[in-house]
């Protein structure tokens, strides 16, 4: 299924085969994904090709500063006739959810994301609601724009497993995109590789993957360079060495095999890291990823 997943959202999102593999690696470990790029790009399209492919329902949330919580998360209706409550749920009900340029929204209403990404479920007026299973969460942010925007706080990163930059497509692709080829075009022809039941068990099964206690070593010594780095403030958390193992395994399944090997920590780790770390000079996306690969460089690797 996880090649499957990944051919039918890079033959929509062309010429970007790791920024694919990543956000498809984030869908089957279970965890959300962040997107920051520049507009126009295709973070649109990867969040509805996702949804197509699995054959789930798609929300979208337009982040401004004067979004409520409750636009997001759903509200309680008071009906005069029957006297009764009637909870109205927002588009966090969804399989696939967008937020775009969710750092334009205020603190506020970004942590109403908070309880949902974590344990799939909102708190509304004292009652829980049930998310539907599967939930992804796909999030943008545009990194040059600054005025009106809210940079997100450590714990709210903290929520999304993987991190990625789509950057401008190859010239070939943008020629083939003119001439009809992937895009919007190819979105409509998308049809379904799987369904939300089929989802859940690749998501238990890649969660279920073997790692040898030399892999799981390894993937702890990495975290604990980046907390001990000296150019960097806060360093990885637990949830983030959890994070990155679990997109190791839908890294080996990517790869066609059953078992997660330092190769596959490797290739997710700067997706994981990055966005978590918390630079002495500042937020800086690109430094912390650059920082992470000179660990990576640093960090002895197991011996297979």
């Amino acid at each position: 299924m996880g090649e499957a997943l990944r051919d039918a959202v890079g033959g929509v999102l062309r010429g970007k085969p790791q920024a694919v593999r990543l956000a498809v690696a984030a869908l089957l470990s279970g965890g959300h994904l962040l997107v920051e790029d520049v507009p126009g790009v295709g973070k649109t399209l990867l969040a509805k090709a996702v949804a197509r492919s699995i054959d789930g329902s798609f929300g979208r949330v337009q982040a401004t500063p004067d979004l409520l919580p409750g636009e997001v998360t759903g509200v309680s209706v008071f009906h005069r006739s029957t006297e009764a409550w009637e909870f109205r749920p927002g588009p966090l009900f969804a399989n696939v959810v967008l937020v775009d340029e969710l750092n334009r929204a205020t603190p506020r209403t970004q942590s109403a994301l908070l309880e949902s990404m974590e344990e799939r479920q909102v708190t509304v007026d004292g009652t829980t609601h049930p998310l539907p299973n599967p939930f992804f969460v796909v999030a943008t942010q545009n990194p040059l724009e600054h005025a009106g925007t809210f940079p997100l706080v450590e714990g709210q990163r903290d929520r999304f497993a993987i991190v990625l930059e789509l950057g401008h497509p190859g010239r070939v692709t943008e020629r083939e995109l003119l001439l009809g080829a992937g895009g919007i075009p190819s979105l409509d022809r998308l049809a379904p590789v799987t369904d939300g039941a089929g989802l859940r068990l690749a998501v238990e099964a890649v969660r279920k993957l073997q790692c040898t206690e030399a892999v799981a070593d390894y993937v702890v010594d990495l975290a604990v360079a980046t907390r001990d780095h000296p150019e960097i403030r806060m360093g990885a958390s637990p949830r983030a060495s959890l994070s990155m193992l679990n997109a190791a395994r839908a890294n080996a399944v990517l790869a066609g095999r059953d078992f997660v090997s330092p190769d596959d920590v490797k290739a997710v780790a700067a997706g994981v890291l990055a966005h978590r770390l918390v630079l002495a000079g500042g937020p800086d996306l690109r430094g912390a990823a650059a920082l992470v690969r000179s660990i990576l460089d640093r960090v002895p690797v197991p011996r297979s």
